[in-house]
């Protein structure tokens, strides 16, 4: 009996873990064009919704790029330390509702992000509707 409680109790535990998998950590970004890793970004979770901040730069093309072609309070400011994902949801297993920032071009896309498996995330930013997009999918950062 004791070995059967201990058994349930590692099961379920690792059933939890499995489903309370969500997008909240570092995450290696990747440019769909060339294939080169581009940023670090850290996901994380504030008031229910998802937002991205760019921690760092892996390949600048110049010393301490900033967000020259961004509107508002974005524009002129760091790349590194810039929030470029916004107000994600979480409604069943997907992340939707929210805005990604370009931070090349400066503009503006709807997001969606799903994970695909433990360590990948595919980040689709679109302009009306998803079919009008495209796919990055990021990896799990160390």
């Amino acid at each position: 009996m004791k070995n059967f409680l201990m058994t349930l109790a590692v099961t379920l535990t690792a059933v939890c873990t499995i489903q309370a998998q969500e997008i909240v950590g570092k995450w290696k970004t990747i440019d769909d064009n060339t294939g080169k890793e581009k940023s670090i970004v850290e996901i994380y979770e504030k008031g229910g919704k998802y937002y991205g901040k760019v921690i760092k730069l892996l390949n600048p093309s110049k010393p301490n790029p900033t967000c020259d072609n961004c509107e508002g309070d974005e524009k002129g400011k760091p790349i590194e330390g810039l929030v470029i994902i916004k107000g994600l949801e979480k409604k069943e297993g997907e992340y939707t509702g929210g805005k990604i920032t370009d931070p090349e071009s400066g503009k503006q896309y709807k997001c969606a992000a799903k994970l695909n498996g433990k360590d990948k995330l595919d980040v689709r930013g679109y302009v009306g509707f998803s079919l009008l997009g495209r796919t990055q999918t990021w990896i799990k950062a160390n």
